[in-house]
């Protein structure tokens, strides 16, 4: 299990949860019916909480207590998010295949000694290639 599943995992009820945050149940409810939060629900329809959930109450928390009203927390989270998505599709952009990684060394190898290309890549790409 890795850390990011830990930290979604819910499992702090909103008791636990105005402890930590020193929120009240009602602030708590309230930053949930404008979807700031999204809260886990047991069966019985109690809400369970996780470490991602009571770290954006405390960062809506500090937005609050800075000034700034529940349409600015929202915007502001907004566009963290859209920040976030950007910076994935960077890194997933980047990431390049074991497939086209073969195929780039294949053809580093085919040109070695080429041109004027240097030929020592040679011995060091043909034992992945046979």
């Amino acid at each position: 299990m890795n850390d990011q599943m830990r930290r979604s995992m819910p499992l702090f009820p909103i008791s636990i949860v105005k402890q930590l945050t020193e929120l009240s149940a009602r602030q708590i409810r309230y930053y949930e019916e404008h979807n700031l939060i999204y809260p886990a629900r047991t069966n019985g329809n109690q809400r369970l909480f996780s470490f991602n959930d009571v770290e954006r109450l405390l960062e809506i928390k500090s937005f609050i207590e800075q000034g700034i009203n529940i349409s600015g927390v929202k915007q502001i989270l907004e566009m963290k998010q859209q920040q976030q998505q950007i910076e994935v599709s960077q890194e997933a952009k980047q990431d390049i295949t074991d497939k086209e990684l073969r195929k780039h060394l294949k053809n580093e190898l085919l040109m070695a000694g080429r041109n004027g290309r240097a030929s020592i890549i040679q011995g060091q790409l043909s034992r992945f290639f046979h």
